[in-house]
C-alpha cells in the first residue's frame, strides 16, 4: 500500500482500508448531505432491479484518510451485478474513473467474493460484477472494504438487499471469518456522523486498536464469521 507523507510501517499495517481524496476533505455535514441524496437514489433504483438479473446498488464503505491527522470517512461505491446465461467464470471489472481502486483493494475484493460465495454454497461462474468509485480523484486502498463488497454481491445474487444504513468493515479470511482491521475508532465516528445506524466490526480487534466511544444511535455489532455478518446485515441467513 502506498502511503502519503512520512507515514511509517505501523500505519500501513493498521490502516488497511484507507480512502485518499487528494486536495479534498468531506465534512460531517457534507457526508450527511450526500448520504441522503445517494440513499434516496438507491431506494428508487432498487425496485427496478428486483425482477431483473441485472441489479445495481449504492453501498457505503468506511475508511481512514491518509495524512498527518487521519480522520474517518464514509464513501460510496456503485455496485452492479448481473447473472449471465453462460458459466465462463466470475467476471469483475473495476472502473478507473471517476475514482479508482488500488491493486490491493482489487485483489482483496475478488478473494472476498469467492470466499463468501463458497460459504453461501453459491457458484460464481455466471456472475458479472462492476465496481466504480463515483468521486473524481478518490483512490480506495486496502482490504477492509472487501467484506462489505462481497456480502453486497452475494445479497444481490440471492435477490436480497442490505439496508442502506448498515455497513461492515473487515476482510474475509480463507476459512470464512472476518479479519481484524485498524482505524475502528475513526470509522465508527464517521459512521455516526453519516447517520449509519448499524456498524459491523470484527470480533477480534487489532492489537493497536484503542477503545472508542460509540456514537449516539449507532449499534456496533462484533461479528466473527461471514455467516454472522450476512445475517446481521440482511436479517436473513446466508444459507437456508
Amino acid at each position: 500500500m502506498s502511503m502519503a507523507g512520512g507515514q511509517g510501517r505501523r500505519t500501513e499495517q493498521v490502516a488497511r482500508a484507507v480512502i485518499v481524496a487528494p486536495g479534498t476533505h468531506t465534512s460531517g455535514t457534507g457526508v450527511a448531505f450526500w448520504l441522503t441524496v445517494l440513499l434516496s437514489l438507491s431506494l428508487l433504483v432498487a425496485p427496478a432491479y428486483a425482477q431483473d438479473k441485472q441489479r445495481e446498488q449504492l453501498i457505503p464503505i468506511l475508511g481512514v484518510t491518509m495524512g498527518e491527522k487521519p480522520t474517518g470517512t464514509v464513501e460510496f461505491l456503485i455496485l452492479s451485478f448481473e447473472e449471465r446465461h453462460d458459466r465462463a467464470g466470475l467476471s469483475i471489472q473495476f472502473r478507473n474513473a471517476p475514482g479508482r481502486f488500488s491493486r490491493m483493494a482489487q485483489t482483496a475484493v475478488e478473494q472476498a467474493i469467492y470466499r463468501t460465495a463458497h460459504v453461501a454454497g453459491l457458484s460464481t461462474d455466471s456472475w458479472s460484477v462492476v465496481l466504480s468509485v463515483p468521486h473524481s480523484g478518490l483512490t480506495v486502498y486496502g482490504e477492509s472494504l472487501s467484506a462489505m463488497v462481497a456480502l453486497s454481491v452475494v445479497a444481490l445474487a440471492k435477490g436480497e438487499l442490505i439496508p442502506s444504513d448498515r455497513v461492515i468493515t473487515g476482510a474475509v479470511t480463507p476459512d470464512g471469518h472476518i479479519a481484524p482491521v485498524g482505524g475502528l475508532s475513526f470509522k465508527v465516528a464517521a459512521a455516526g456522523a453519516a447517520h449509519l445506524r448499524r456498524v459491523l466490526v470484527p470480533d477480534e480487534l487489532d492489537e493497536a486498536e484503542n477503545e472508542w466511544r460509540t456514537p449516539f444511535l449507532v449499534h456496533v455489532t462484533p461479528v466473527g464469521s461471514i455467516s454472522q455478518a450476512y445475517h446481521a446485515l440482511t436479517d436473513h441467513p446466508l444459507r437456508p
